[in-house]
């Protein structure tokens, strides 16, 4: 994920503080977590982070552009 050019400025400790700190929780169906939470590093945008049903391990993190709280 971190290969990526559109994702590679996405610091570890900001992908931890969603992690630890959501503002938005939602389970999917097939069990992987999705949260969400404002990096004021960057303007306030939502950083969605995806985890697996184990809630540990990343899936995904990205700034999602189509989330409204």
């Amino acid at each position: 994920m971190r290969q990526r050019p559109d994702r590679a400025a996405i610091h570890m400790k900001w992908i931890e503080r969603v992690i630890q700190y959501p503002a938005h929780e939602q389970i999917q169906e097939d069990g992987r977590i999705r949260r969400w939470a404002p990096i004021a590093e960057v303007d306030g945008r939502y950083l969605r982070v995806i985890l697996l049903p184990d809630a540990e391990t990343v899936h995904n993190a990205f700034f999602d552009r189509s989330f409204h709280p």
